[in-house]
Order: structure tokens, then C-alpha cells, then sequence
């Protein structure tokens, strides 16, 4: 599918991260009883993910509570008023509840317009980017002048259930084991993305359009477990072959990649800085040398946030943009590949800068490394 804009920019971003620091070396010290079973040597986690630590939300926290402040900060950070918002959507894995959409409690908190409309979407990894697509063609459409989309996702409940099944599986061996790597690289994260028409926009940031790509004969390679109800919520698990994964994604990338070129007119030189959905160090490097695309261009955050899911891209571009990896002129290319497979790729001509953090946490809080 190929996606054209004229009229529609991305305005801002806000973003939440959990207070809570989780250290990589913390999870294989839990995982001792079957590292010892299986003699795998302490460090291998890091090693092949370049992911030193990760955060948590806490285990009651509602999706909406975070997304609820990520959703103002994008709103405050654009200067706009919350009754000019037309659509909101909440594109995490996440959700409060099966039903209502956790839209609906966002929405409220936000306080905006009875005319505004409400919903969830789901697409793994890329939900929110596929949520930023369908408010930029109501904005095009002229349904509405503003679109937030939101979301948040919390790692805790896979990456403790994960440990304790590890744990607890006498059958698993060395090979099997691979299987449950990528559950533990989860962690938690909420961002919130801002488009507008261009005719109230302050920055300009033109969304100039991009590439849908789906290879669905992979959908099979990452899956989330059936959930198994318990007193104290739900007991998330997933499997993942991460090298087939790994392998098929470059490759729908690539195609994708070159549909985006085609449809964009840049190619890889002409791109100047790029987000992309946080996976971990050897995702990157296969990805970028399979695109041609220089590193240099490119914001991670893997390493102390791990993958933060439909959230990983957005909030790698709000922390991004906070510390100014972004200029005036900068053609951006927001490169997203999720299970499924499916890739969405975006172009944005960047030009000025909005995003509203969350108060920086103190030095004693950012050192601070808190068990499980």
C-alpha cells in the first residue's frame, strides 16, 4: 500500500517512562537455576541483545494511567487545545480491558470533545505507527483538523512469567531455550504522537507519506501465548524464533525499503536521520547494512529501554528529538518491522522540534536498580 500526504504534519510527541530500572545482569541472576542446568555462561543476554537494562511499570498500573500522561504532554508540548482533537486512538498491545477500548478512559481523562472519536487498534509492534496512519488520512480526508494517537505498553507480567517458566521447564534444553531470548528483552514504555493539518501547524513537520508491506506467510515466528487467567490478572507468554524472525523481517524490509524509495524519491543517501522499532544491536546492524543506510543517521534507545513494542519507535523519536538529534531540513525516516511480518515505513521533511518530557528523574533514581 502506498500512502501520499499533502496536508498533514506531525506536530509533536510526549512520551513516560516507569521510575523503576531493571538490569540485565539482575534477570540472569534470576535465571541461575536454569543456567546452571543448562551451563549457560552469565553476560550471553547482553551480549546478543546490547540490552544493559530495561523498566518496568508496576504490576496494577492500568495501560490508560500512562498513556493518560504521555497524551498531555504531546498536547501541551503543541500548544493546542484538547477540544481540537477530531480522533483519538490507542495503539498498544496493552489495554486496560477487552472492552471498553482504552481509548475511551484516555479520552476522558483528556477531556476532549464529545465530536472526538474513540478507538483501539492492534497491530503487534507497529500499532501505534499504524494508528499515526489512520489519523493522517482522516486529516487528509478533512474528517478532522488533529489526531492523537497513544499508547503504552508494560513488560513486567511477560518478562517475570517468562523467568519463572524457565525456571520451572525441566525439558528445555539449549535449543529450545532460544524460543523465550526475545520475551526477555521486554520493557515498558508509553509515547503519544500529535498530527495536524498544516493549516494550524507551528512546525511544518510534513508527513510526505510512505509504504504498508505485509508478509503474513511468517506470521507464525512471534506469538503471544494464550493468557491464563490467575488471581492477580493475566499470565502473558510469548514464543519467538528470533533468527528466522530476524532473517524474514530484514527481507520484507528490504522489499518494503525499496517501494519507500520509489514512492519518496530518496534514496538511501538522501536520508538524512532515522528512527526505527527497537529490537536490539544485531537487528540494527543487519538492517542497516541490508538498506545501505549509514548508522550514524540513527537514534537507539535498545539499550537501556529494551523493546517497548508499539511504543519503542515513538518514544526513540520523542527522546530523540529532546536531545537534538533532529535539525531543520532533516529528511526522517521512521522504519518500522514488526511480527506479523509487516512493515510500515514513513517519511517526514522535519522542521522544528516539540516534544514534552516527563520531569528528569534524579541521579539517585537513574542509578537505582530495583529486583524483580
Amino acid at each position: 500500500m502506498q500512502l501520499r500526504y499533502e496536508n498533514v504534519c506531525l506536530e509533536s510527541l510526549g512520551y513516560d517512562l516507569p521510575d523503576e530500572i531493571v538490569t540485565t545482569d539482575e534477570l540472569e541472576r534470576r535465571l541461575e537455576p536454569i543456567y546452571s542446568r543448562l551451563r549457560l555462561p552469565a553476560g550471553r543476554l547482553e551480549l546478543m541483545t546490547g540490552i544493559r537494562e530495561r523498566r518496568f511499570y508496576s504490576e496494577d498500573m492500568l495501560p490508560s494511567e500512562a498513556s493518560i500522561r504521555s497524551g498531555r504532554r504531546a498536547l501541551e508540548a503543541a500548544n493546542i487545545d484538547a477540544g481540537e482533537i477530531g480522533l483519538l486512538i490507542h495503539g498498544s498491545v496493552c489495554r486496560d480491558y477487552l472492552e471498553p477500548a482504552t481509548a475511551c478512559g484516555v479520552h476522558s481523562a483528556l477531556s476532549l470533545a464529545h465530536e472526538c472519536a474513540a478507538y483501539d487498534v492492534s497491530n503487534a509492534c507497529l500499532g501505534l505507527l499504524s494508528g499515526v496512519i489512520q489519523a493522517a488520512d482522516m486529516i487528509e480526508l478533512g474528517r478532522t483538523k488533529a489526531a492523537l494517537v497513544v499508547g503504552t505498553e508494560n513488560g513486567r507480567h511477560l518478562v517475570e512469567n517468562t523467568i519463572e517458566r524457565l525456571n520451572a521447564d525441566a525439558s528445555l534444553t539449549r535449543d529450545s531455550v532460544k524460543l523465550a531470548v526475545a520475551s526477555l528483552t521486554i520493557g515498558s514504555a508509553s509515547a503519544a504522537i500529535l498530527l495536524t493539518h498544516r493549516s494550524i501547524s507551528r512546525t511544518q513537520n510534513r508527513l510526505l507519506g510512505g509504504i504498508v508491506y505485509a508478509d503474513s506467510a511468517h506470521h507464525g515466528l512471534c506469538r503471544s501465548g494464550r493468557a491464563e487467567a490467575r488471581d492477580t490478572g493475566l499470565r502473558p507468554l510469548m514464543t519467538t524464533d528470533s533468527e528466522a524472525l530476524l532473517e524474514c523481517g530484514i527481507a520484507a524490509a528490504d522489499a518494503a525499503f525499496a517501494r519507500f524509495s520509489g514512492l519518496t524519491g530518496w534514496q538511501a543517501d538522501d536520508i538524512q536521520k532515522t528512527f526505527c522499532h527497537q529490537v536490539g544491536v544485531a537487528h540494527k546492524r543487519l538492517t542497516f547494512e541490508t538498506l545501505g543506510l549509514d548508522p550514524a543517521a540513527d537514534f537507539t534507545t535498545f539499550e537501556t529501554l529494551g523493546n517497548t513494542g508499539s511504543c519503542a519507535l515513538p518514544v526513540t523519536a520523542a527522546i530523540g528529538i529532546e536531545q537534538g538529534h533532529l535539525k531543520p531540513g532533516d529528511r526522517t525516516a521512521l522504519l518500522g518491522i514488526g511480527s506479523g511480518i509487516n512493515v510500515i515505513m514513513l517519511g517526514v521533511d522535519w522542521q522544528k522540534s516539540y516534544v514534552k518530557i516527563q520531569p528528569q528523574l534524579s541521579p539517585s533514581a537513574r542509578r537505582e536498580r530495583i529486583e524483580l
